[in-house]
C-alpha cells in the first residue's frame, strides 16, 4: 500500500483539507498506515499534480478542499482490483530470531519475552483505541473494524508464538 493510495480510498468518499485528512489517518489508518503532516501534504501536491484531486475549495489562510478526480477514482479501482498487495518481507524480530544462538539461553529467553510483552502492550493499545473510536456504518468505520481485528488478531498470535519459543528454548531436549 502506498500513501498515495491511502490517501485517494480516503478522499473517495468526501472532500478534504490536509488538515483534515490528517486527522482522518489518525483516527483511522494510523495503525495501519501511518503518515506524518509533511508527508500528507507533499502527497496531496503529488496526486493534485498528476490530475489524480483537484482542489476543490479555497478557504482563509490558504486552505483548500481537495477532492478526487474520476482519473484518481479510476487509479484507486486498478489498485484494489489489480495490484497484488505487497506482503511485508522484512522482520527484524523475525531475522534475530534465526540468530538467538548467539545468545545464553536466558538472554535468548529474555528477548522472546520481550517480543511477548510487546506484542501483549499492543494488543492493550488496540484494545483501548477500540474503545475510543465512535464507530459507525459508514464504509471507514466497517471496514476500520476489520482491519482493527486483524491487528488484534495479530497481536494476540506474537504474543502467543513468542511465549511458545521462549518455552522451546528452555525446555529440556528430548533425546531422539
Amino acid at each position: 500500500m502506498s500513501l498515495r493510495h491511502a490517501m485517494l480510498g480516503l478522499l473517495a468518499d468526501q472532500p478534504a483539507s490536509g488538515y483534515d485528512l490528517m486527522k482522518r489517518f489518525e483516527t483511522s489508518l494510523s495503525n495501519v498506515w501511518p503518515a506524518t503532516q509533511s508527508q500528507v501534504y507533499g502527497e496531496l501536491g503529488k496526486l493534485a499534480k498528476s490530475g489524480l484531486l483537484e482542489v476543490a475549495a479555497e478557504g482563509a489562510r490558504g486552505r483548500k478542499e481537495y477532492a478526487i478526480t474520476e482519473a484518481g477514482r479510476a487509479e484507486l479501482h486498478s489498485w484494489l482490483t489489480e495490484a497484488a498487495p505487497q506482503q511485508a518481507r522484512r522482520s527484524d524480530a523475525l531475522l534475530r530470531v534465526f540468530f538467538l544462538n548467539h545468545l545464553t539461553p536466558l538472554e535468548a529467553t529474555a528477548y522472546l519475552l520481550g517480543e511477548a510483552d510487546r506484542a501483549a502492550g499492543q494488543h492493550g493499545a488496540l484494545e483501548e483505541l477500540e474503545k475510543k473510536i465512535d464507530w459507525g456504518d459508514d464504509p471507514l468505520s466497517v471496514n476500520g473494524r476489520l482491519a482493527l481485528e486483524y491487528g488484534l488478531r495479530f497481536t494476540a498470535m506474537r504474543e502467543e508464538w513468542a511465549r511458545w519459543a521462549a518455552e522451546e528454548i528452555t525446555a529440556p531436549k528430548e533425546k531422539q
